[in-house]
Parts: C-alpha cells; structure tokens; sequence
C-alpha cells in the first residue's frame, strides 16, 4: 500500500565500509526523525529541504548507536516520488540491523522486493520499461551491458516505443475517419502510403527483436560449454580464459572428469562467458570418468554458446564429425588448437556443422578458428570471434534495446500484428481489415510500455527485484 512508509537496507547485504537504510512513504521525515538527532542541535530533521544532508547519530531505545548522515528528499523530486530519507551508516551488519530495527520501532514497514521501484513507477517517475532497466543495470554483468540498462533507465526504448505508437496512432485515426465519416472532406488514404507507415514501423520493431539475443548476452552473460575428445586442450583454453591455472593440465587422458566452473570477462564489451570446461569425450569403461562425460553432454545441451575445442596437430576422427555434427544449428564456435604444430586435420569434415543458418530474427550457428590456447596473444582473437558470433559487437551500447523477455513477447507480438496488416492490405481484404491488426499492434505497444499494463504482468516485473531497489 503506498500510504504505507516502508524502509529497507538499500546497499548490499554484509559487511562494508557504509550502509545506507532508505526510508520512503508520507511519513519519512517523522519516522527518520525518531530515530536520526543531528549533530548540530539547532537543526530539526523534519524541516529540512530537499536535496540537503545532515550529520548526527541514529538510536535506538534512546541510546546512541553510530554516526549517520541523514540524506533528505522531497516529494514528488525523490527516486520513488515521495518524501524520502537516506540513513548513511557504518556498513557492519550488527550496526545496520540495530538501524533497521530502530526504523521499523519507529513505524515504518519492511520493504518489499522491488517495493521502491514499484512506487516510482505507480507515482509516474518512471515507466515499466525503465523499472525494468533498474534491475538490468543492478545485475549487468559487462559495461556494455549496463551501458545498454543505462540507455533504457534514460528512457531510450520508452522514447523510441512512444514515436512508433504517435505514428501509428496517427494512422489508425486517419484510417477510421475516412472509412467512418466518408461524407466528411477527409483526404483519402492510399494503401502505398498505408504500407509504407505500416513497414518502417515493422521494421524497427524487426531491429529491436534482432539485437535482443545480443543484449540479453551483454547484461546477464552467456553459460558456455567448452568439449572436444581428451587431450584437445580444453582445459588450457580455460586457463587462457580465465587468466589463470584454473584446471589441471596434463598429457594424461581423463585428467579432467568432472565439469570445471569458472567465470570470465572477455572482450571490449566486456561479455560475460560463465565457462563449464567438461570431461573429454570418448568411449570409457571407467565409471567415474564415464559420469563426467555424461554432465559434459548435459552442458553441451545447455550451454548458449559452444567452445568445440578439435586438435588441429591430428587427423580428424570419427569422434570430432560427431561432436562437430552436434554443433550444427547451435551458436558453436569451432576452434582448431594447436596451431602452433604441424597441421594433420582436415577442416573440411567439419566446416558444414559450423557454416551458420538463419532462425527466425536471430543468426544462429558459427565459424572455425585456429588458435593455440598456449599463446596470451590468441585471446584477444578469440575473444573478437566470440562477439561477432554472439552479434555484440555491432551492438550500440547508448541506443534504444528490449531489457526483458516481457518486451520481447510484447515487441514480437506487436510486429506479427503489423505484418498481418500488410498481408490483409496486400491481398486485398481492404484498408478496413488491416486497421483491426494494427490496433492490435498499438494494444500490444501499450502492454510494452506499461500503459495498458495489467496487474499481473506489474507483480511479474517486480517479484524479479531485490530487496531495496
């Protein structure tokens, strides 16, 4: 309820140098003002302005707990709209327990996830599509990644969104004034000109839906699968990778018979590969190494990108055209180690798995490249190979992007009503006809933005957040 005054721990949880406890709701001021006494006794909490900090002490139980600043915000220029207090503390949990105790005593409510976010959305702060950039700048994993949050918390997709929705509304009105009013002097509608609004707006939504993969990459990263037989150098590229000896190496087969994890920041945009460097893939009568093969199939599965790792100093052998078999359609890299030996592998047998194939909005499949995971500088090219696959490269990180599969499935929708608009014009149905798609796609542009947003699909948006936000 908003006429409630809520309070919750708005910095990490755990230990740190400063905490901050933000208190929202009508009765901010009098809440903070039980609990926040400013150093300077002429000074009263409750008649501060807006945009002006206050040192003092916070208590509890009149007793004197830590030192605070008391950061005040007025309604409506606050970030949830309305009256607003920040208590800065130090960030020992003991201390901020102790201030988040002494709020609730003082009448103010726990917050709940997202709670903040969600009354800057109900005050009209924010849009929907702008709480939601919220969330994807709180857990982007990559700078490009928050840089395209950013763009959206900046209202990028809601200004590009809000154009498509004038123009189409603006032809939908001309549209039913001449068929409705046809005795009125109401310029007549040609269905050229119909079809080309009714494109150009297709298209944008088409570019929007294209990049969605790529962004979705740049925020929450990517879980990638590094396979190939024993001995291809796996587990060296992952210690390439990671920057670090992460996994043992050895000339051994089956050194590595479980799935070995670890997270990396790679290239310019900074994409997160959560990597998974699995058990070599081979016919094993031992039964440990043969269950770590087994979870290395299961992540080959999973994985959003494959890492095919074949020795380029061997021949190719029945076990690389299937693994390269297993690739085919999948966003798979095919990468020739050991490059820096003599080269016995017929690339041949495998380039058809990794020539690439269209899905829908989405380019799918990959390319060969020839690396060796014992050379740093080969990184570098792997990680350029790697972005192109994944189309982050060609991404603008400060331009208008879908943050959500909400929006997806409202952008989808909405261009699948504006195609059937242009089918219904071109086969004839009548301007009439493909006026009912597009006030299709309009409603499916106003669930995007949140302006015909439901109930449900609001709790949907925010059950996602965290505590504080």
């Amino acid at each position: 309820m908003q006429n409630t005054t809520i309070c919750a721990l708005a910095t990490p949880p755990g230990p740190g140098g400063i905490a901050v406890v933000r208190v929202s709701g009508p009765d901010a001021y009098t809440v903070a003002a039980r609990v926040f006494r400013p150093a300077d006794a002429t000074r009263r909490l409750e008649k501060a302005k807006g945009y002006t900090a206050l040192f003092g002490h916070f208590f509890r139980a009149g007793q004197p707990c830590d030192e605070t600043v008391a950061l005040c915000f007025r309604a409506p220029k606050s970030y949830t709209g309305e009256d607003v207090v920040e208590l800065s503390c130090h960030g020992g949990p003991a201390v901020v327990e102790q201030l988040l105790a002494a709020c609730r005593e003082a009448g103010a409510a726990p917050a709940g996830a997202g709670e903040f976010t969600r009354r800057a959305f109900l005050n009209g702060r924010i849009g929907l599509t702008q709480a939601e950039a919220v969330m994807g700048l709180v857990s982007a994993a990559g700078r490009q990644g928050a840089a395209l949050s950013a763009a959206a918390l900046g209202g990028a997709l809601a200004r590009e969104i809000a154009g498509l929705e004038a123009k189409l509304t603006a032809l939908l009105g001309h549209l039913d004034a001449w068929v409705d009013f046809p005795e009125e002097d109401v310029p007549e509608l040609a269905p050229e000109a119909f079809c080309a609004c009714i494109s150009e707006a297709a298209a944008l939504l088409e570019k929007l839906l294209r990049e969605y993969g790529a962004g979705a990459v740049l925020r929450r990263g990517v879980d990638t699968a590094i396979v190939g037989r024993p001995n291809v150098g796996k587990s060296t590229l992952l210690n390439l990778l990671a920057g670090f000896e992460r996994a043992i190496v050895t000339p051994l087969p089956g050194t590595t018979r479980d799935v070995v994890e670890q997270a990396v920041s790679l290239g310019e945009s900074g994409i997160r590969l959560n990597l998974a460097d699995t058990a070599g893939l081979r016919e094993t009568g031992d039964l440990i190494e043969a269950e770590g093969i087994r979870r290395g199939r299961a992540k080959l599965e999973q994985a959003g990108l494959v890492l095919a790792v074949f020795d380029a100093s061997r021949p190719a052998g029945e076990e690389d055209v299937a693994l390269a078999r297993a690739c085919e359609g999948r966003c798979a890299l095919a990468l020739l180690n050991k490059s820096d030996l003599p080269a016995q592998f017929d690339e041949k047998s495998i380039a058809p798995y990794f020539a690439g194939q269209k899905d829908g909005l989405n380019r799918r499949g990959g390319h060969i490249l020839h690396i060796s995971a014992n050379d740093p500088a080969d990184r570098a090219r792997l990680a350029g190979a790697i972005e192109a696959l994944l189309g982050t490269a060609s991404l603008d990180p400060c331009a208008a992007a879908l943050v959500s599969e909400r929006q997806h499935a409202a952008a989808l929708a909405a261009k699948s009503h504006l195609d059937a608009a242009l089918a219904a014009c071109r086969e004839g149905y009548g301007l009439d006809a493909a006026g009912v798609c597009l006030e299709d796609a309009l409603n499916a542009l106003y669930e995007l933005t949140g302006e015909s947003a439901g109930e449900a699909a609001i709790e949907e948006v925010f059950s996602q957040f965290c505590v504080g936000k």
